[in-house]
């Protein structure tokens, strides 16, 4: 897991640590040690911690004109014991949507597992983005059966497009219009 790194090609027009709105302004990287870890699995230093010991995450895109953020998480996402979500929810989440962010585009693709405990805080966070969305991009099928199963599909948007969409070649607000046309369909 260490040689996964966040994606970086977005550097050119986007940092989170340059970001003066971002949770992680100012933050500063350790390129020569390995400081995070998920159970016995070291991880690439440029993830960002939030408070979870088995969930880790990158902003990769913030538009505060358009109000969309992009950001890509590693590990396993565990409600059950960590509660997860609500560290994420308050920590991060809360922060963005001070700022004018209500359009979530999160990308699970390296999500290992799910572990649920109740729907409490996905349903706050859904009814506080107002006129936004909460969409989930490329989870691995077993994490989005998890997902389903607690009845969070609601307040997430998975399914269609959204499980399989080719980003990485992508500019962000590509990327946003893409999943945003997604959504729009299904309101229709």
């Amino acid at each position: 897991m260490h040689e996964i790194e966040p994606y970086y090609r977005w550097r050119d027009d986007y940092i989170a640590a340059e970001d003066e709105y971002s949770p992680f302004y100012a933050t500063v990287y350790n390129e020569f040690e390995f400081d995070k870890q998920v159970y016995n699995y070291l991880l690439h230093p440029q993830w960002d911690s939030f408070g979870s010991n088995t969930l880790y995450l990158k902003v990769l895109y913030a538009d505060y004109d358009y109000g969309y953020v992009i950001i890509e998480f590693i590990g396993e996402w565990n409600d059950a014991i960590n509660n997860d979500v609500m560290m994420l929810k308050r920590e991060i989440m809360e922060l963005m949507m001070d700022n004018g962010i209500n359009k979530f585009i999160l990308i699970g693709e390296n999500i290992l597992n799910f572990h649920s405990s109740d729907d409490c805080y996905y349903e706050e966070w859904f009814q506080e983005v107002e006129d936004g969305w909460i969409a989930g991009i490329n989870f691995r099928e077993h994490v989005i059966r998890e997902f389903k199963q607690s009845n969070i599909d609601y307040f997430i948007n998975f399914g269609g497009e959204l499980d399989d969409m080719s980003w990485r070649g992508l500019k962000p607000l590509q990327m946003f219009k893409k999943v945003e046309e997604q959504l729009v369909k299904r309101l229709n």
